[in-house]
């Protein structure tokens, strides 16, 4: 198992603090949908990776409860079950996700301006057309092919350049190897200091920080814009948090939806074939993206941590104040009480009960809807364009890439 952090408002979930993300394991892993969780029971102590005593927090209700309550905080834990590196998506101060109270309401509802219904609604059809984009340079190049580097990467990333408006000339484009050089030394767990990493770290911070002030300058309908706009707008946001949401709406969200696409084809491929061709359904893929999201995380965490800062009554249990509390999404996810199917249930119908894989409450992820979209576009698309696609290599012989938020297949070898 791993830390007990996952910062799902930004759509991410840190894991066991690994060498480098560079690294691959050969079968030396379960895929993400196996891994074996603590099983739905009573709130109980426990130990995180770190040392740090805290109740372990299993039940769906429970743990809907403790992402609920405002007496579960979470600003001082930063570092708490974490590789204690401020680098770190969820271990850094400025993270929205390590923030509570005024000032994560404040920040909060300056970014709620930017993703507006409005907003959303219009993003939709290009993210469509993103998708299909790379269905169609698949099938122009031909099988075999290696779907990460062909798909799970290519479909973020055109999302993510246009979303930020980082796709056009001048000194905003990114590049994909640029940006995923980037992401990496951002998200990155454990480990020394690495100069490289710094090196990184340093370039993507000083063109966030230009990237506002040109955007402060000149808006345009991006949401890098909308962000500056309704900072500025509210007054009162500071110019590290601005940046830093900035910083990880580019990358971590361009990457959870690397890893969730690539360990979604790895299930359904690997072990539910006999359902590709039912995708081609929108309102079955629907709910097949829900399901996956559901069951299957982003990494191998173990629990997201708060802190209560009163005696809470959990699950029968009196939490007493000043104690940690680490609930697992992952197991409250599985909780057979309310989800008596599992993974292995019909995946084109609704789940029993809405998920918590992307909290609830005032962390809820903010980019919960990119990840639904993107998600599903992507697997209808290609079901109707690929029936015929079929894994290559055997699931248990799949390496990952190991090291950051996120764990994923390094390569999916794909023909059809």
């Amino acid at each position: 198992m791993s830390s007990a952090a996952a910062d799902t408002e930004t759509g991410t979930a840190t894991e066991t603090p690994t060498a480098t993300e560079t690294a691959t394991s050969p079968a030396a892993l379960p895929p993400l949908h196996r891994l074996p969780f603590t099983p739905a029971q009573p709130p109980h102590p426990t130990t995180l990776p770190d040392g740090t005593p805290a109740w372990l927090v299993t039940r769906y209700h429970d743990v809907r409860q403790v992402l609920g309550d405002p007496r579960l905080t979470r600003s001082d834990l930063h570092e708490v079950g974490t590789a204690g590196s401020t680098a770190d998506v969820a271990a850094n101060p400025a993270s929205l996700f390590n923030q509570d109270g005024a000032a994560h309401r404040r920040l909060r509802a300056t970014v709620q301006k930017a993703f507006t219904p409005r907003a959303i609604a219009s993003w939709q059809p290009w993210v469509a057309a993103a998708v299909q984009q790379s269905v169609d340079a698949l099938l122009a190049a031909g099988p075999p092919a290696d779907l990460v580097t062909a798909f799970t990467r290519p479909v973020p990333f055109a999302v993510t350049a246009r979303l930020m408006g980082l796709d056009g000339d001048g000194p905003d484009r990114l590049d994909e190897r640029q940006l995923r050089r980037w992401t990496l030394a951002l998200l990155a767990q454990g480990g020394g200091p690495d100069p490289e990493q710094t090196e990184a770290l340093a370039e993507f911070g000083a063109f966030t920080e230009q990237l506002i002030e040109r955007r402060r300058r000149a808006p345009g309908p991006d949401l890098v814009s909308r962000l500056v706009r309704a900072a500025d707008q509210d007054g009162g946001i500071p110019s590290d948090a601005l940046a830093f949401l900035v910083l990880g709406l580019t990358a971590s969200g361009n990457e959870s939806v690397t890893g969730a696409l690539g360990n979604a084809l790895v299930y359904l491929l690997g072990e539910r074939p006999e359902h590709w061709a039912r995708l081609t359904d929108p309102e079955v893929t629907e709910h097949t993206a829900e399901r996956l999201l559901h069951f299957i995380p982003l990494g191998d965490d173990e629990a997201t941590v708060r802190r209560a800062t009163a005696p809470v009554e959990l699950g029968g249990v009196t939490i007493p104040a000043g104690a940690v509390v680490a609930a697992s999404l992952s197991s409250a996810n599985r909780d057979p009480a309310v989800h008596p199917g599992g993974i292995e249930a019909d995946l084109g119908t609704p789940l029993d009960a809405p998920t918590l894989a992307f909290s609830v409450g005032p962390h809820y992820c903010i980019g919960a809807w990119r990840v639904r979209l993107e998600l599903r576009e992507s697997l209808c698309r290609l079901a109707t364009a690929l029936p015929g696609l079929r894994l290559t290599t055997p699931v248990e012989q799949l390496s990952w890439l190991l090291g950051g938020t996120t764990r994923s297949p390094a390569a999916l070898p794909v023909a059809w």
